[in-house]
């Protein structure tokens, strides 16, 4: 079965899977899942294969075995990139006129994970490189703890489960072994639309707000440091 590789050929995921087996697919779930060095493995593809192999009898691993696993693998990993983001955080925020990290941005993903919390760990499951540093960026914001762990484990079923069972559900068709590669594409660009969405809306929404502003700006006319008119009895001469 030839499958797409988005990089070098040992990042394909029929390679990795035949050379490490299921333990090798969960180490691979885990680093992606929370590890900074995991952000370019291929998580989607790679459940997605491991499903398919699983249903034509080319990986001797019972599908309900292999899920609860990847989940556990998945939800784990999450949980150490949080513990990471918590611990390691504020030491790297702690200079608000670093160049590489603000404050600011600190605060910024503090107030977005209190909005769309919930929705913003579901969906970054499903979202490559987007998904390793969420659970960080959680940790690092403080996000409430008892939150994180309850949509955490949602996100981890519905994308660890999901499209394994996915793979084993499709992988008897002939059609997904013709088009694998087209397929395997496609639900990484599904998976990013929620995520391309939210941040154009975010956009226009600065937008609107930064135009409130510059129009509700007092002293309209008024240059920098000029000082203001006089008034009272001294205006007039």
């Amino acid at each position: 079965m030839n499958t797409l590789a988005l990089g070098p050929s040992w990042l394909d995921p029929d390679y990795l899977i035949q050379t490490f087996g299921p333990i090798g697919v969960l180490a691979i779930v885990f680093a992606e899942s929370g590890l900074l060095i995991g952000f370019f493995l291929p998580g989607d593809s790679l459940l997605f294969t491991t499903g398919l192999l699983i249903t034509t009898g080319k990986l001797d691993m019972p599908l309900w075995l292999m899920c609860t696993l990847i989940v556990a693998a998945a939800v784990l990993g999450d949980q150490v990139g949080y513990l990471f983001g918590r611990k390691v955080g504020p030491a790297l925020f702690k200079r608000p006129d670093s160049k590489l990290f603000k404050q600011e941005n600190v605060e910024k993903a503090h107030e977005f994970f209190e909005k769309h919390g919930p929705k913003s760990l579901i969906l970054a499951r499903f979202v490559p490189i987007v998904r390793t540093f969420t659970p960080i960026i959680a940790g690092v914001s403080r996000m409430n703890y008892r939150l994180f762990i309850t949509y955490n484990i949602i996100g981890g079923v519905l994308w660890g489960a999901g499209v394994t069972i996915l793979g084993a559900l499709l992988g008897k068709i002939d059609f997904v072994h013709q088009h694998i590669e087209m397929i395997l594409v496609g639900i990484v660009l599904i998976s990013v639309v929620p995520i391309v969405i939210e941040v154009l809306r975010s956009r226009s929404q600065s937008k609107k707000e930064q135009a409130r502003g510059d129009h509700g700006t007092p002293g309209d006319h008024d240059a920098p440091g000029t000082p203001n008119p006089p008034r009272g009895r001294h205006a007039k001469r």
